[in-house]
């Protein structure tokens, strides 16, 4: 059996590093990873061992997160220090040591291994950590799956019945390139019914909150949300003049909420159900009073047609989120 170790800070985890774990993970048959931090690192550590952990799923990624010096200049004994850290978390014999960066020749030696070197000059992947820090977006096809989350932003459309909601989503989902969560109220009511009880607004929430969770990784730094569990908590009040205490414990807001007024006409398209200028007066009145309970950002929508798109872009923009 041939192991193999390689170690970073992975702060976050970007393309360059996919090559080098995937490159290591198919020459050795056993590969260890070794994620490193320090308590006042801008991303925490746990974090980027969960990141990895998943991005690496056939290793033995494991985290260090002692205080110790981080360069040579730092500690006379730092070659010392770092090679009983590698012998503790790895007390089995390395055969090869992967690195991209200079340092990887010395651990080697340290430990007994042999160095692999993998693009140390990022010639086929150009990118660096520091880089995607400073710009994430400006980086976005470096940055894997299971770190876009952590980057990305969320635009939630919110607002009462027959304002538009399905028809703007998709719109703003073309225009930045990046995909939407349909509303889920509506695929439910259109399966079951509009008969709803408390725990079918529960099981619309927490589905449409998961399939949130499961487009973040593959969205284009924005995702696009037709509602979310605001939206279904003020269902909810209007339905049975109470919301369920799981709305409160539900952390998962978006970035920007926006609006959407009551200024179109009503259309009953089979599942609506509050189409009186009164019930839809208290539904956007409920809407909006979520919104403030929750203490989320949030922007007004108005207008018809074009204009309602433009409004819609405009406070998008307001937002830095354009």
């Amino acid at each position: 059996m041939t192991r193999g170790f390689l170690l970073g800070k992975f702060m976050p985890p970007h393309a360059g590093h996919v090559l080098l774990c995937r490159t290591a993970a198919a020459l050795v048959d056993e590969l260890t990873i070794l994620v490193c931090w320090l308590p006042d690192d801008p991303i925490p550590g746990p974090l980027r061992l969960e990141w990895m952990r998943a991005l690496f799923p056939n290793a033995r990624v494991i985290g260090h997160d002692a205080v110790v010096p981080q360069t040579p200049d730092e500690h006379p004994d730092f070659w010392p220090i770092w090679r009983a850290i590698v012998q503790t978390v790895h007390p089995d014999p390395i055969d090869v040591v992967f690195a991209s960066e200079s340092y990887g020749a010395r651990l080697a030696a340290e430990v007994g291994a042999r160095f692999h070197p993998v693009d140390p000059g990022r010639e086929a992947v150009p990118i660096s950590s520091r880089a995607i820090r400073a710009n994430p977006w400006g980086h976005w096809p470096h940055i894997p799956g299971p770190v876009r989350p952590y980057y990305a932003r969320t635009i939630c459309l919110h607002g009462p019945e027959s304002t538009g909601k399905s028809s703007l989503a998709p719109r703003l989902a073309a225009s930045f390139d990046t995909g939407m969560v349909p509303e889920y109220g509506r695929t439910w009511c259109e399966q079951f019914g509009t008969d709803l009880t408390m725990d079918d607004l529960l099981h619309i929430a927490t589905t449409h909150d998961a399939m949130t969770r499961a487009m973040l990784p593959e969205c284009n730094r924005r995702l696009i949300l037709d509602t979310d569990p605001l939206m279904t908590a003020a269902w909810a009040r209007m339905l049975f003049g109470r919301r369920d205490p799981w709305f409160d414990r539900w952390r998962g807001h978006a970035d920007l909420y926006l609006l959407l007024d009551i200024d179109l006409p009503w259309i009953d398209d089979g599942t609506r159900l509050f189409g009186t200028v009164e019930r839809r007066r208290l539904f956007l009145d409920i809407a909006r009073e979520e919104l403030e309970r929750a203490g989320v950002r949030w922007a007004w929508v108005r207008g018809d047609g074009e204009a309602r798109f433009e409004s819609a872009m405009e406070a998008i923009r307001a937002a830095g989120l354009a």
